[in-house]
């Protein structure tokens, strides 16, 4: 329990911090139509004609919005870098590759001259063997070595699924090359009686972030050898680490890169993205090292053809009688039917673990109507599966024993599933980075391929299955990350100390920060200075200090009433939202009710249980500034960035009938509120602007929170967030600024780059949120344009025309170039300064 208040000490510490600004990547100007693959096999139906069955039934050619057609292009060979050893390039051939494309031949001339490098090619385009072709060679350089362990080289992947499945195939390419490359996982699955083998023996070991941050680091001198040998570390599919995530990440690998220097080496680091954009400069400022940027993509591609399906309108009312589309899971599941009738191998992405199961089982039902041996040709796939489980899947969806997988996230990334024919993705994912990852599943073996998205009852979906250039025309998002946070940056020091005290020398490496940060960390009494260098001397793990997934703080402990058995914990500052009392819970595949939370304890009690229904918590918010950074006239209003403070409450939860989404009832909650630090982007009106857009008092409330709720839905098209990443206040006269005012902030002790994004953005950003409103054909608002599902006070007050005006009105005053670099609303009547929250 003393360790409890001690991480928390470590945000206590940090109150009184400034933050220090975010910065950011610029988005690199990529075609993607240029990107995607060759010609589909002969025994294969064409995509587009695949795609025109799928239409042929009555009345879904209407949902098509938009077609694609993204050309094939044929691939350019180089010859094999000379310093490349034969075995290797025997063993590479043996796989039936004859001569590498000529972005892995470059990519692996930079590493053996010692340049750290960043792959960011297309899907399937070989990134895998780009990074394998110098580091095979080099292990096997150090394996003749007389110093007993030779060359070693370090793996990292953002999930467990993506290193197993690296291992196998490294393994598959070894096997010519004997016992000189040993091979190993080494994460939490790993049996401990392997684990030592892997510290003495092995040589290129497959982890993860997390266990680098809690296992490998804090344990250095049982690594020693292994450091001190370390040539290479590997960075697959980089563009994940970003936020929050990524902040902390960047962190973890300075204090690697600290750690080598100790024990002598200076490892080159070769990261790979498919979708990132101004690769290098991410890669700069994840490593903290100059990084070589290569991305001329010289591998073949298939025709892609890439469909825009908006579901239908429904006889169905949501809130205020609003107009309710067709669920994307519904939609979804109808598609994945009917290619799976038709022979298409076809996988389903969707964003949740529960719309993953449920689409599965609706496809399977209705298969079974059909053939009831189609209906065993359609499977989930998650997080939660056992390994051997997810690998099964695997094979049998390569093999063409599977035609059909509603899968998560968890299948986004480089594991190999070549071989399909399609993908259906239901709901955009967030992202475009995520989108390209999920649309290039289909298409690996150089065939054409089809990809569809589904667009979902959603501001941001809406507006892009009617604005397509949005999607084909402008770059994947720049790569948010801020290393300099100081919520993040403080832990890691302290981790840092415990390893090795941390000198003077150490603080560059860290970044500027540390010179505010450690007289907070030294004054609770977290860190001491002896002489030249700072200690740790408490007795608890500094790595445990935060989990570089979360946002810090104690996590809830998820246990199974009945029996005290623990399923899991969740992150503090999302278990107010998450497993509050009534909640509804899902652990690996089974569905709880949470009983009861218990905050003091940080646990919370559920019980298995089937409801038809999901729950969405609403909340409220009230902010104040706390300093601002940065402003600029737009017109009579202002555009600011700075620091700000937010008390947030969880007030009620809904329950959502599952497939169609219709609210059931709200159910209230007592919780304690909380208090955020974080950084914010806010802009204010004047009475002339309002006048002038024909704003009364009667309609600023609704019109200032529609324009909140949308604004916040489109963020995530302009900086690389989820709409659950930040949070809005929008207030009729805000204490602070004395205007009308919308606040849009991120939902991340210290800010997350998300925020400052916005500001870089905001014409293009605030444009794209007046048209989403404008465009929809609703009369006075709706889930597809400014209703908010986090709304805490029940999407009341709306005036969607006022939001237009008001939006207008604001963007007339905008400069005409960009700013350099890139809420809610009280209810009407309401008492000025009494606002309310979204997100």
């Amino acid at each position: 329990m003393a360790f409890n208040h001690l991480r928390a000490g470590v945000h206590d510490a940090l109150t009184p911090l400034s933050v220090t600004p975010v910065t950011h990547s610029v988005p690199m100007a990529k075609n993607h139509r240029s990107d995607r693959p060759q010609a589909h096999a002969a025994s294969r139906p064409s995509p587009g004609t695949v795609l025109d069955r799928l239409a042929s039934v009555p009345s879904r050619a209407a949902r098509i919005t938009h077609t694609e057609h993204l050309p094939p292009r044929a691939g350019r060979h180089a010859v094999w870098p000379d310093r490349i050893r034969s075995e290797v390039i025997a063993a590479v051939q043996a796989c039936g590759i004859e001569h590498p494309w000529a972005h892995q031949a470059l990519a692996a001339e930079h590493a053996l001259d010692g340049d750290s490098v960043v792959v960011a090619t297309g899907t399937a385009s070989g990134k895998s063997l780009a990074y394998l072709l110098p580091v095979l060679s080099t292990l096997l350089d150090g394996a003749e070595a007389p110093n007993g362990r030779g060359t070693t080289a370090l793996y990292l992947a953002p999930t467990k699924a993506l290193a197993a499945d690296q291992c196998r195939s490294v393994k598959e390419l070894s096997q010519s090359l004997g016992t000189s490359v040993r091979p190993a996982v080494y994460d939490g699955d790993t049996p401990f009686e392997e684990r030592e083998w892997i510290r003495q023996y092995a040589n290129y070991v497959l982890t993860n972030p997390d266990m680098l941050h809690r296992g490998i680091l804090p344990s250095h001198p049982r690594w020693s050898s292994f450091l001190k040998s370390l040539r290479y570390v590997v960075i697959d599919e980089c563009h994940t680490y970003r936020g929050v995530f990524g902040s902390h990440v960047a962190q973890v690998l300075r204090r690697l890169r600290r750690l080598c220097a100790r024990y002598g080496s200076s490892p080159v680091f070769l990261l790979a993205s498919a979708t990132a954009a101004e690769p290098a400069v991410a890669a700069r400022r994840l490593t903290g090292l100059p990084v070589v940027e290569v991305a001329d993509d010289a591998s073949p591609r298939g025709e892609l053809v890439f469909a825009l399906w908006e579901p239908p309108l429904t006889e169905l009312q949501g809130e205020k009688g609003a107009p309710v589309r067709r669920t994307a899971t519904a939609e979804t599941a109808d598609l994945l039917t009917d290619l799976t009738v038709q022979g298409v191998r076809s996988v389903a992405f969707v964003r949740s673990r529960r719309g993953a199961e449920l689409i599965s089982v609706i496809a399977q039902e209705r298969l079974a109507e059909v053939d009831r041996s189609l209906a065993r040709r359609v499977a989930a796939y998650r997080g939660g599966y056992l390994p051997e489980e997810r690998r099964a899947l695997e094979r049998a969806l390569h093999s063409g024993e599977l035609l059909g997988l509603a899968a998560t996230t968890a299948l986004e990334l480089g594991v190999d599933v070549s071989g399909l024919d399609a993908v259906v993705i239901a709901g955009y994912p967030g992202t475009r980075a995520s989108l390209w990852q999920q649309a290039g599943r289909a298409g690996r073996s150089g065939q054409g391929a089809l990809a569809v998205l589904v667009a979902r009852d959603d501001p941001l979906d809406t507006f892009l299955v009617h604005h397509p250039e949005a999607l084909f025309d402008q770059p994947v998002e720049s790569t948010v990350l801020d290393p300099d946070n100081p919520y993040v940056l403080a832990p890691h020091l302290c981790a840092a100390a415990a390893e090795l005290p941390l000198t003077e020398e150490d603080l560059d490496l860290f970044g500027p920060a540390c010179a505010d940060v450690l007289p907070q960390l030294e004054a609770a009494k977290l860190l001491r200075r002896r002489t030249k260098a700072w200690h740790w001397t408490r007795r608890e793990r500094a790595a445990d200090l935060t989990d570089i997934r979360g946002a810090g703080g104690r996590p809830v402990q998820v246990v199974e009433a009945g029996t005290g058995r623990l399923l899991g914990t969740v992150d503090a500052g999302a278990a107010h939202s998450t497993v509050h009392e009534g909640a509804v819970h899902l652990h690996q595949g089974r569905t709880y009710l949470v009983r009861a939370l218990d905050l003091e304890d940080s646990v919370a009690l559920v019980e298995q249980a089937d409801p038809p229904y999901s729950t969405v918590a609403r909340d409220t918010t009230a902010i104040s500034v706390l300093e601002t950074d940065t402003e600029i006239p737009w017109g009579a209003g202002r555009l600011c960035y700075g620091s700000v403070e937010v008390t947030n409450q969880v007030v009620s939860y809904l329950r959502r009938r599952l497939i169609t989404g219709e609210v059931l009832g709200e159910t209230k909650l007592d919780l304690p509120p909380r208090t955020l630090r974080t950084r914010a982007v806010w802009w204010t009106v004047t009475e002339d602007q309002l006048d002038e857009a024909r704003i009364t008092p009667e309609i600023l409330g609704g019109s200032l929170h529609a324009a909140e709720h949308a604004s916040i839905g489109m963020l995530p098209l302009f900086a690389t967030c989820d709409r659950w990443d930040i949070g809005g206040v929008s207030v009729p006269l805000h204490p602070d600024t004395l205007l009308p005012t919308v606040f849009v902030y991120d939902g991340h002790p210290g800010g997350a780059g998300f925020a400052e994004r916005a500001f870089h953005t905001a014409r293009a950003w605030l444009t794209a949120t007046r048209e989403a409103i404008a465009s929809c054909e609703c009369d006075s608002g709706c889930p597809s344009c400014i209703q908010s599902p986090k709304c805490g006070n029940g999407n009341d007050p709306l005036h969607k025309r006022g939001a237009v005006r008001l939006l207008t009105a604001l963007l007339r005053g905008a400069p005409e170039e960009k700013p350099a670099g890139d809420a809610e609303e009280k209810p009407e009547g309401a008492p000025a300064g009494d606002p309310e929250r979204d997100g």
